[in-house]
């Protein structure tokens, strides 16, 4: 292990309105909110992680395996992990990604992982390759979709796995699988499931792809989803019209699902999701599409929702988490780790209104971050040789 202190942060602090748009100019350096950082462990490319109730930490790495990080070590990989669809190539996108714990996992052991999988490509199909997404996924023709599989966690080994819910359709290559997995305060599962950079789903009932997906722990479909019954749609869906979220949170006063999506060329966004609504991906977005072709804003088509923020340039959000507490000066505060950005980004609330906005400079790619125990925050960073990382307040803070 070894500590260093970072010095240098960046701040921002913004109108008090319930839509703003955070440009290059807002954010200023500072050296008020240094943190301490500790190195505890590097790993392959690790994407999720979640504490078990005694303590030990889950961390998932994008090739394909699953570790618990406890007592200052880092475990081998667990067994009965699924096979994942992974090829090693650079910026790939899919492999083994996310990974919860049952809220009564001291009482049936279960945790869940979320993952690509790859089906025979029998029809010979090939990735049309539109300029709108950028340059395609380097000619991968593989045939994918996202699926989440619970099982039993007995030491170092799953047993019973099962999956309980996949993206359909599948589709060739591209990335944009989504797949953040939070549990609602009434145990039912909300699983992010993105649009496969595909145009056409997000705004389609008859597929789950581009939604927020809402489904029982066993897979099965609450009967109080929004198009339950209804005819030419998919009763697992819970919002519709999103993009690529990688940011899943649940406020914990008003136990709402809040979310940190990726926009196109500009435009990220924070949602707050409500049942049924819908967000307005691809019809509208605060940013364009990567060949510069434009996108109508929100403003101009009032039928769909709103984001409480928009970012341009990009933060790519990837993580989240209600910050509640001591050891930072930080609690109610919403923190996402930045992708793009390399940062911490942390928003001041006032209801759903951002007061301010800090940005914690960490010069690295953040995947994931997690309040400890201790009131410590744990990050993990994209990269080949990735870091989990200790965050407390730096010796020289004076907040």
């Amino acid at each position: 292990m070894h500590p260093g202190i970072r010095a240098v942060a960046i701040a921002a602090t913004l109108p008090a309105l319930a839509l703003a748009q955070t440009r290059s100019g807002d954010a200023t350096l500072s050296p008020m909110s240094s943190v301490r950082i500790e190195q505890l462990a590097t790993l392959e490319l690790p994407w999720g992680m979640e504490f078990l109730p005694d303590g030990r930490l889950l961390i998932t790495e994008k090739p394909g395996r699953l570790r618990i990080y406890a007592d200052g070590k880092l475990s081998a990989p667990i067994e009965g992990v699924p096979k994942v669809a992974y090829s090693g190539k650079q910026g790939e996108q899919g492999g083994l990604l996310d990974v919860a714990v049952d809220p009564e996992f001291a009482q049936n052991s279960r945790i869940y992982l979320s993952y690509s999988e790859e089906a025979p490509n029998n029809s010979g199909e090939k990735d049309p390759g539109d300029p709108r997404f950028g340059k395609s996924s380097g000619g991968d023709d593989r045939l994918m979709g996202g699926a989440v599989m619970r099982a039993k966690l007995d030491g170092n080994r799953l047993s019973e796995t099962q999956v309980i819910w996949r993206q359909e359709p599948k589709t060739i290559g591209r990335g944009h699988f989504g797949h953040r997995i939070v549990f609602g305060r009434d145990g039912m599962m909300f699983i992010t499931s993105g649009d496969r950079m595909r145009f056409d789903p997000a705004q389609s009932l008859q597929s789950n792809l581009g939604k927020v997906i809402r489904i029982d722990r066993d897979g099965s479909i609450p009967k109080d989803n929004p198009f339950v019954g209804k005819p030419d749609a998919r009763g697992d869906i819970w919002s519709l019209g999103h993009r690529n979220m990688l940011s899943a949170t649940i406020h914990p006063e008003t136990g709402q699902l809040w979310l940190g999506e990726m926009g196109p060329l500009g435009g990220d966004e924070l949602n707050v999701v409500e049942r049924g609504a819908n967000y307005g991906w691809p019809v509208v977005s605060d940013g364009d599409n990567y060949d510069k072709s434009p996108i109508p804003d929100h403003t101009t088509k009032p039928e769909f929702k709103t984001a409480i923020r928009t970012w341009t340039p990009v933060i790519a959000p990837s993580g989240a988490m209600f910050y509640t507490g001591s050891v930072f000066p930080w609690r109610g505060t919403l923190v996402f780790g930045g992708l793009s950005s390399k940062a911490l980004v942390r928003l001041t609330l006032d209801g759903t209104k951002v007061t301010a906005e800090e940005r914690i400079d960490m010069q690295r790619r953040i995947r994931d971050l997690i309040q400890a125990p201790d009131g410590a925050v744990l990050v993990i960073t994209d990269d080949p040789k990735g870091e989990l990382l200790r965050l407390t307040p730096a010796s020289t803070s004076r907040r």
